[in-house]
């Protein structure tokens, strides 16, 4: 971090690159250390990017498909997914919603009830919440 006036902001490239070199490396660093640093991080960036380009390549001739593969594929099977939970909850969860439970005291009751919460565990009030917004239909 770098102190700049009343608080501190993230380093940019631009002050890492107009910093002076014994700040980066050492006060007793010879300069030619440094090229010597500075010319093998610009060689694995070549070679990371290399392998990258390869790699991407390689998965489009297997016929993988690239980019928003999670946008169109599994959300809506996630989204199945949970439409299907809670329909199977919508008894269970139904006439405590009508009671107008607080969703910590719905959380609660599931808990005790065993019943698995989407992640494990306790059910916390944000999954309750989105399981009754399924389950009303809002």
């Amino acid at each position: 971090m770098i102190q700049r006036g009343r608080g501190l902001r993230k380093e940019t490239p631009a002050d890492l690159v107009f910093a002076p070199a014994c700040t980066l490396v050492g006060a007793d660093t010879d300069p030619f250390l440094i090229h010597l640093y500075a010319a093998l991080a610009e060689k694995e960036r070549s070679l990371i990017s290399t392998r990258t380009r390869a790699a991407l390549q390689a998965a489009k001739a297997r016929g993988q498909k690239l980019g928003r593969h999670g946008a169109d594929v599994l959300a809506p099977k996630f989204k199945a997914e949970a439409d299907e939970r809670a329909a199977a909850l919508a008894p269970t969860i139904g006439p405590m919603i009508t009671e107008g439970l607080p969703l910590r005291q719905i959380g609660a009751r599931l808990t005790a009830a065993g019943v698995e919460a989407p992640r494990g565990g306790n059910w916390s009030p944000t999954a309750v919440n989105r399981l009754v917004k399924r389950v009303v239909g809002f």
